[in-house]
């Protein structure tokens, strides 16, 4: 959600800020601010909607400070107004906050200090932060009370989940911050040090990053970096060195991120089958033999795919539960229909915001697994720590098996679980998931076929088919980028005026109308809905007329002439009809009255390919349009808050 940036150095720290907040502006806001001390006093610059708008101000005041701290806000309390803007002040003016996440008991702590004689300006959580610091350090008793002693006393104070950085003007040497429940890192470099909410702010400064974890709090000063529990304990860490380019956070020749991310996808899909496949693991037909093909656990060879997750979790499996918000749940969803029909492993899929207060009963034998793109979805880890929790004194059989699945191995989710798939997808800074989801897919493939290989419950031959046509995959999609862009961004063109979509799927492609419905709204604010195929009979239909578009994916295999056939109920009631499907296939021209081709592949891999074509067509329809495509209205990166 709010974005974090903070700096003490040498340089003049307004650019650094602005420049920081601006490669967080994917993690959505809708006002920002910063704030610097310099001669004794804090100055503070707050602007309402983007950030040029902050720009503007900045450049008419002067602020050759060394040290300050940064924020774009997420409107979470308090419409997003000027006055509601960080960073927040005490009534003095000495003490500054920027905060990301939500303060949940600060009504209490605002009429606390309320009755003290303090004023609060705004409708703000956070605006009881920089009070209670200031409290805390006006009533010190004789013995002395430092500024880091002030803000771990207030830290301590505060209810939620929460990251703040911290200026005051008594300190001008310092830069405090601390981490409860939402992220935030710290660059190292040369006699100069950083914080944000996430590393594409870092990265062009320096590469060596160390992340806070819950309940630390950290003091930057010109000397160094001191990291200190809640407690004041004080910890010795050790940071890592990212292997990210700043050019990565760059649109190089694309309009927008999202297009340059879309393309990237038959890139990242090779990443993932190079990290998680064995070289050689493709179909040779002649050397399978039947021994090699019998179910005797005594003669199985060893997977060809290796996640890093212990084979005995697979042993005795009953159950595997799936807790995932938005894009994820979408790529859940398929990961149901591979673990399922694949692995045979019943499945449940719930949305985390609801399994956190309906948490279904306990089963035993069960792998939980949370996916969350950022790795730090609010609802997605505290579902998963509930889980945990329900299970920690439970008997061997229903102990915790919690696995994540992300594209940030450094974040909340990775200290959570024991294991995690990592999706290798590099930095995505389009708002609206793409090459994120796709990295999922990929994710749930190799982890079904993997569970299949242990449990063998599928003919080594078919599963060593799978692998070896996907492996293929990536140059498919290449093909599709290259042959379709151009006819979807002409198509594009005739919805300009459309107020209404609707897509419709089968089997493993319902979830892709689910996402297509989803990226339609999300980056072109066309309301647009995805329905199982079968389900349009049964009220859907009654929507239908010349004015709404439906999409139908209809890939050969199992459902194939039943989406068929729900597609030309749809076509009698004069919906103009666009279909994901082969060209070739006779039923193209046929049937619909826009085909988006996609290469003929084996079914249960043609989610792959069916979603680009939805991609490319919301995000040229929201570009036609002259949308922020990469910044959504209303929307956030990573959903830090409940």
């Amino acid at each position: 959600m709010c974005g974090i940036v903070g700096y003490i150095g040498t340089q003049a720290a307004s650019e650094i800020l602005i420049a920081g907040l601006e490669k967080l502006e994917y993690r959505g806001y809708d006002s920002a601010g910063l704030a610097t001390i310099w001669e004794g006093n804090i100055h503070s610059v707050r602007a309402k909607g983007k950030l040029y708008n902050l720009r503007e101000k900045l450049a008419q005041v002067e602020m050759p400070s060394s040290i300050g701290i940064g924020h774009t806000r997420w409107a979470t309390h308090g419409k997003p107004e000027e006055r509601n803007a960080h960073p927040h002040m005490d009534h003095k003016g000495r003490v500054a906050v920027v905060q990301n996440g939500i303060v949940e008991n600060y009504r209490e702590l605002r009429e606390e200090l309320k009755a003290k004689g303090y004023e609060f300006k705004s409708d703000t959580d956070t605006e009881v932060i920089p009070h209670l610091i200031a409290d805390i350090l006006e009533n010190k008793t004789s013995e002395k009370i430092t500024f880091l002693e002030a803000v771990i006393k207030a830290v301590n104070r505060l209810e939620g989940a929460f990251a703040i950085a911290v200026l005051c003007a008594d300190y001008p040497n310092e830069l405090i911050v601390a981490r409860q429940q939402a992220p935030l890192s710290i660059g190292l470099g040369q006699g100069e040090f950083f914080c944000a909410s996430d590393t594409p702010a870092l990265v062009p400064y320096t590469q060596a990053v160390l992340s806070l974890e819950n309940g630390e709090i950290a003091r930057l000063t010109h000397l160094g970096v001191e990291i200190y529990t809640f407690a004041g304990e004080r910890l010795h860490k050790v940071p890592r060195i990212l292997n990210w380019s700043p050019t990565l956070v760059e649109k190089h020749v694309f309009k927008h991120f999202m297009l340059k991310e879309i393309h990237e996808q038959p890139g990242v899909v090779r990443d993932c089958l190079q990290a998680y496949l064995d070289a050689e693991c493709e179909l040779e037909s002649e050397k399978i033999s039947e021994k090699s093909a019998e179910k005797s656990s005594e003669k199985k060879t060893p997977s060809p795919i290796h996640l890093s997750i212990p084979s005995s979790w697979y042993q005795d499996l009953e159950q595997i539960e799936i807790l995932a918000c938005g894009t994820s749940w979408h790529a859940s969803l398929v990961g149901k229909y591979l673990l399922e029909q694949l692995a045979g492993i019943p499945t449940i899929v719930q949305y985390a915001s609801e399994a956190r207060y309906a948490p279904t009963p306990l089963r035993p034998n069960t792998i939980t697994i949370g996916v969350t793109q950022s790795g730090e979805t609010a609802d997605t880890l505290a579902s998963l720590a509930m889980e945990q929790h329900r299970r920690v004194n439970a008997r061997p059989e229903y102990a915790a098996k919690l696995l994540g699945i992300t594209n940030r191995p450094e974040s909340s989710l990775a200290q959570l679980v024991p294991h995690i798939i990592d999706t290798r997808a590099g930095i995505e800074i389009g708002v609206a998931a793409t090459k994120t989801f796709m990295a999922q897919l990929i994710a749930f493939y190799l982890l079904a076929l993997d569970i299949a290989w242990h449990r063998q419950t599928l003919p080594q031959s078919r599963l060593l088919e799978i692998l070896k046509d996907l492996r293929q995959i990536p140059a498919q999609m290449e093909q599709l980028l290259q042959d379709q862009e151009k006819h979807i961004e002409e198509l594009a063109h005739d919805f300009n005026e459309t107020h209404d979509f609707i897509f419709l799927g089968r089997g493993i492609n319902f979830p892709i109308a689910l996402e297509g419905a989803l990226k339609l709204k999300e980056i072109s604010y066309i309301h647009a809905e995805g329905y199982p195929a079968g389900e349009m009979k049964h009220g859907p239909i009654a929507l239908l007329d010349e004015k709404v578009p439906v999409v139908a994916i209809a890939m050969p295999g199992s459902v194939y002439e039943k989406v068929i056939s729900n597609a030309q109920e749809a076509k009698a009631r004069d919906a103009r009809l666009i279909g994901v499907m082969p060209k070739e296939e006779p039923e193209a021209k046929e049937t619909f009255n826009d085909v988006l081709g996609v290469p003929c592949v084996d079914e249960i891999l043609s989610p792959i390919l069916t979603v680009i074509p939805l991609q490319l067509l919301a995000y040229h329809i929201a570009a036609r349009r002259g949308l922020d495509v990469d910044q959504p209205r209303n929307l956030a990166k990573s959903v830090t808050v409940e």
